[in-house]
């Protein structure tokens, strides 16, 4: 369902429209969720630029998609160190803009720091495996 509604969105508002790239933000977490990270990813990397381009670095939404990227990229177990390493750098720079511009309490910034502190986690875990 998220998949048509993105395609939609797509089709009549254009990839720049910000309903369209809350419908991508919400189909890669949806992808992400049934562990389709390959397309999550593919998906996102085509959308971040986008939201650069138009919103900027500070907006929510590019800071939400952003997010969205770097858990697809961590939480796969498929994942290199170095995707896992670009994870973190997503999300340790993600939630310092979050922090600066939504604050701290902010439901998005809380949310980043968890998702970073597993990250980090994971990092540490696959960064031992392999010495």
């Amino acid at each position: 369902m998220d998949q048509d509604i993105y395609r939609g969105r797509v089709k009549f508002n254009g990839e720049e429209d910000i309903n369209t790239l809350n419908a991508a933000s919400n189909y890669a977490n949806s992808l992400t969720s049934h562990l389709r990270f390959k397309e999550a990813k593919a998906l996102l990397r085509k959308t971040i630029p986008v939201a650069r381009r138009v919103h900027g670095e500070n907006d929510e939404n590019t800071l939400k998609i952003l997010w969205s990227y770097a858990m697809a990229l961590y939480k796969d177990r498929s994942s290199t160190l170095d995707d896992i390493r670009e994870a973190v750098t997503t999300l340790e720079e993600s939630e310092r803009t979050a922090r600066r511009v939504l604050g701290s309490a902010h439901p998005v910034t809380v949310s980043m720091e968890g998702s970073l502190r597993e990250a980090q986690a994971v990092l540490l875990v696959v960064s031992e495996a392999q010495v």
